[in-house]
């Protein structure tokens, strides 16, 4: 198999996916506690920063730790799958 323009960037998008996909499930909390911590702001006019901020990273970690076990899976998939096709890449 040659490496083509094609392969190239067939290769970059899925290696882009997997990286958006693994990422979801703590961009999707820190999405949904900024907005319910903005609501509230916005209902007490409270303006502080670290009200919005510790509120996600505690957000994000919880989900991390609860998503890991997920995210190891598809990694090491990916991984596998990556290791396992390399001497078909570099011929």
């Amino acid at each position: 198999m040659a490496i083509t323009p094609e392969f190239v960037v067939g290769f970059a998008r899925e290696a882009m996916e997997m990286t958006l996909v693994i990422c979801l499930p703590m961009m999707g909390v820190g999405l949904a506690v900024g907005v319910l911590i903005s609501v509230f702001q916005a209902a007490t006019q409270i303006q502080d920063a670290t009200l919005s901020l510790v509120p996600k990273l505690v957000a994000m970690f919880i989900a991390l730790i609860l998503a890991f076990p997920w995210i190891m899976d598809k990694m090491m998939t990916y991984t596998t799958k990556l290791f396992t096709n390399l001497p078909e890449y570099i011929r």
